[in-house]
């Protein structure tokens, strides 16, 4: 009986030692992707992808309306590239909430985006991901942007 439960904690130490481990190699990962974001490397940013990536953005407009817009990848690695020089973009994160499930995750992540060091507006990064050939892709990305609310 004491050789069952020491086999069973052993594995179950080796489980949350796996997750935990996971989790900071996606944190890693979506802290890279903005690195990449910050320099505007296309090329990086586009090996985070799957090649299927769909991104949408949540908003509300000057009405008080939610709207929708969906993004293609390639639209945004382009408009990302061709932000002038003489101007400065940073997204600050605020956290993470990393919840992996087998060979999908999720990484939920507050953030206020800032031009010029004038904050323009905070919202929500919500990346989906999936493991494939033992590496996380981003299959996802949804935010939300708002003026309201922000600090």
């Amino acid at each position: 009986m004491n050789k069952l439960f020491l086999i069973s904690f052993l594995f179950f130490c080796q489980l949350g030692w796996s997750q935990n481990s996971e989790k900071e190699d996606l944190q890693n990962l979506i802290e890279d992707f903005f690195e990449a974001f910050h320099a505007q490397d296309s090329k990086a940013l586009r090996n985070f992808a799957h090649p299927e990536i769909k991104m949408q953005s949540v908003a509300i407009d000057a009405e008080g309306n939610t709207t929708l817009s969906t993004e293609e990848y390639t639209t945004f690695l382009k408009s990302i590239a061709s932000i002038p020089e003489t101007t400065k973009f940073e997204e600050q994160l605020h956290g993470f909430e990393i919840n992996i499930n087998d060979m999908i995750a999720n990484v939920s992540i507050p953030y206020s985006f800032f031009i010029n060091n004038e904050l323009s507006h905070c919202g929500v990064n919500t990346f989906q991901l999936m493991k494939s050939k033992g590496e996380w892709k981003i299959i996802y990305l949804v935010d939300t942007r708002s003026k309201l609310g922000c600090e």
